[in-house]
């Protein structure tokens, strides 16, 4: 562990993988970081007992809620993180998300720059994730600069006839942009992609799609197993001068000019606050005191609408999405989120969540059911956070916006029932299921209210950067991932442009002197 790169990246996911292949042309010799391992091929990657009945892929870690209560959160620590398990919904935020929007509960705050800022590197960030999408069917859609690559995902026979039930009804449903190679992935498996694993199959995740594309470089390098469990720094608000971290039971430290943190929304704050020194006790990057603040977890529902007239024969079903409700309630009200299908729903799956109820029995209510996933804005609050209390990770989390949830659910509801469906089931996600966690360390054009500046680079110490979920200002309603990956091609470039290029004049007039 003597190595001394010029760049360590800490975590595999979304932002970390993703911010190595930006890197990687640069030349800079880079180091990632990852506590997990890589998820090898294993039959219980396509057995939903194994997934979703004996949890057979979910580490056994705990998290506390405020009270002490413990739980299990769900997240995934593995070479991809969550990727690996994700719908590969990669959705570029809306507009006016990127704008002040009111709320039925509150304001959901302007972010320090514009979607026209990030529009290029939405695209870029497309072409790495192998997105297949379809412009002008999503009313609220915004510029796009080029077409998608690929065409959409097509429906599934079932899931079109539901599709157009809903067009009937005065919907606009509109082609999900998906990072899955469908004729890869039927090819080798008979399951949905949503929240299963796979190896090397068809799925674009943080893996397959940005982390491979980055190891492809010479100067980059990946070490597994490498839990990182402090930053270290020799003056006040000075650079990050060392990563300490955990590999085979051993302790090791290594250097680096530069260190972008991407351990994901909780974890990155976790280790800033963990990292607490006598020049920093209240953690690192922290003058703002905002590490840890603004936890965001989308408010999410299962809605499935039961007919007995209707078979879905569909394999994957996740396909088409709905934003008729997304910038208010079609009668000029407030916003309400985001409606999309999700992965197909079977009686293994379901007994996961009703274990009393006999598979066989769930297997044959499914096959009439079709199943969708609704999401709302979970607005930011600095009460809402991650602490620490020695090893413990504590989340302290209250639900906002939840009655604009409800009634983003009930409307729906109502929309299928008219579209023939008598009976819908309703369901809503909690804190033990991670609905997109994000906004812990965010990004803002003040010091004194945001940890880190538009390019993620904390403001405390100039040598490092926050590239995950955690720098966003808000959690919109629709899939972060895309939009983690933009911003992470987004400060790869600056970094390349001003840090990079600034090390290479410094070696350049060293050797003319």
């Amino acid at each position: 562990m003597k190595e001394c790169p010029d760049i360590i990246i800490i975590g595999s996911g979304i932002g970390g993988a993703t911010v190595a292949a930006g890197l990687a042309p640069s030349g800079a010799r880079i180091t990632i970081l990852e506590a997990g391992e890589h998820l090898n091929n294993c039959p219980e990657h396509i057995d939903q007992r194994a997934i979703f009945q004996k949890q057979f892929f979910r580490p056994k870690e705990v998290w506390y809620e405020e009270n002490g209560k413990a739980f299990s959160p769900g997240n995934y620590y593995n070479v991809g993180g969550n990727s690996k398990f994700y719908g590969a919904v990669l959705a570029r935020y809306r507009k006016e998300d990127f704008e002040e929007m009111e709320h039925q509960e509150g304001v959901s705050p302007a972010w320090p720059f514009s979607y026209e800022e990030l529009e290029p590197w939405y695209s870029r960030a497309e072409s790495l994730y192998k997105v297949r999408g379809a412009l002008h069917q999503n009313p609220t859609e915004p510029f796009h600069s080029r077409p998608y690559d690929y065409p959409a995902v097509p429906d599934e026979p079932s899931i079109s006839e539901v599709r157009s039930r809903l067009s009937a009804k005065g919907l606009h449903p509109y082609s999900l942009p998906l990072g899955v190679d469908i004729d890869r992935w039927i090819a080798n498996r008979a399951t949905p992609w949503d929240a299963h694993p796979h190896s090397n199959e068809g799925k674009m995740d943080a893996e397959t799609a940005a982390l491979n594309t980055a190891l492809g470089y010479e100067n980059v390098s990946l070490i597994t197993g490498a839990a990182v469990v402090a930053l270290k720094t020799c003056t006040k608000n000075g650079p990050i001068t060392a990563v300490e971290f955990r590999k085979d039971g051993a302790v090791h430290q290594m250097k680096a000019k530069l260190v972008i943190l991407s351990a994901g929304a909780v974890q990155s704050a976790a280790l800033l606050l963990r990292s607490a020194d006598g020049n920093h006790p209240a953690g690192l990057a922290n003058s703002s005191d905002q590490v840890g603040r603004n936890f965001m977890n989308h408010n999410a529902s299962a809605v499935i609408g039961f007919s007995p007239s209707f078979v879905n024969s569909s394999i994957y079903q996740k396909s088409f999405g709905i934003d008729d409700f997304y910038l208010s309630d079609s009668n000029g009200g407030y916003p309400l989120g985001n409606i999309q299908l999700l992965g197909r729903i079977s009686g293994a799956i379901l007994k996961g969540s009703m274990p009393l109820v006999p598979e066989w029995i769930l297997n044959k209510f499914s096959r009439h059911c079709v199943d969708f996933y609704a999401m709302s804005e979970d607005l930011p609050s600095p009460t809402n956070r991650v602490t620490v209390e020695g090893d413990r990770t504590v989340l302290t989390w209250e639900r906002t916006n939840w009655n604009a949830h409800l009634t983003l659910v009930n409307t729906f509801k109502k929309v299928l029932k008219e579209a023939g469906f008598p009976i819908v089931l309703t369901r809503p996600f909690d804190k033990r299921t991670p609905s997109h966690q994000c906004g812990t360390i965010r990004m803002g054009n003040d010091s004194a209210s945001a940890p880190l500046d538009i390019y993620c680079r904390s403001y405390d110490h100039q040598n490092l950067f926050v590239v995950d979920a955690s720098f966003m200002p808000t959690s919109a309603a629709v899939n972060p991932s895309l939009t983690i990956a933009a911003q992470a091609l987004r400060v790869a470039e600056h970094i390349s442009l001003v840090d990079l290029k600034a090390v290479t004049d410094l070696k350049s007039q060293a050797l003319m002197s």
